[in-house]
């Protein structure tokens, strides 16, 4: 189920609109914090400043290195306690388009992981204990405890064991590919 608000405009297309929508000091500040954090390495101090810019950040958040959080309305992203968000992810609360543009909070869960270069859209909430595999697109909302990944977004595999137990989501022997 898509959260989106749409919010129509006039005249040019919507991003001419964006400093109607979020004032440009606020902006100016949050690409300020966010791509500061973006390079921070020390997980307690990313955290610390993705919250001065209104993100709800759990407990045991670990967001990667050159993962770029919404500029325009981080305050609709909840990282849940112990999710983990991999390299170079980026998550969007917000698309601009030609005669709109939309909004959308995204709930990332708890014990999510969120593999290398995804993206993650507006309105989505991936469920506890989920495993979203690099290079994904999630453009809908994923169920709690399955692996899912593809562009779009689909679900692969849905796990029997409760959410957030050791599996990686890969099997067993995984580290030994190709090998008998």
């Amino acid at each position: 189920m898509r959260r989106l608000t749409s919010h129509p405009v006039a005249g040019l297309n919507s991003m001419h609109h964006m400093y109607r929508a979020v004032p440009w000091y606020r902006v100016v500040r949050n690409v300020l914090v966010i791509y500061t954090a973006r390079f921070t390495p020390w997980l307690g101090v990313k955290n610390w400043m993705y919250r001065l810019v209104g993100v709800k950040v759990g407990r045991g958040v670990s967001v990667g290195l050159a993962v770029v959080l919404d500029v325009f309305w981080p305050e609709l992203i909840t990282l849940e306690d112990n999710c983990i968000l991999g390299y170079n992810t980026t998550v969007l609360c917000h698309e601009f388009l030609q005669r709109e543009y939309r909004t959308g909070p995204v709930v990332v869960g708890q014990n999510v992981m969120v593999g290398a270069n995804s993206t993650i859209l507006a309105g989505t909430v991936i469920g506890e204990g989920a495993t979203v595999s690099a290079m994904s697109l999630v453009n809908r909302d994923v169920p709690a405890g399955c692996l899912a990944g593809g562009i779009p977004v689909r679900v692969i595999r849905v796990r029997e064991e409760a959410p957030g137990s050791s599996d990686d989501g890969r099997g067993e022997g995984s580290g030994e590919r190709g090998h008998s």
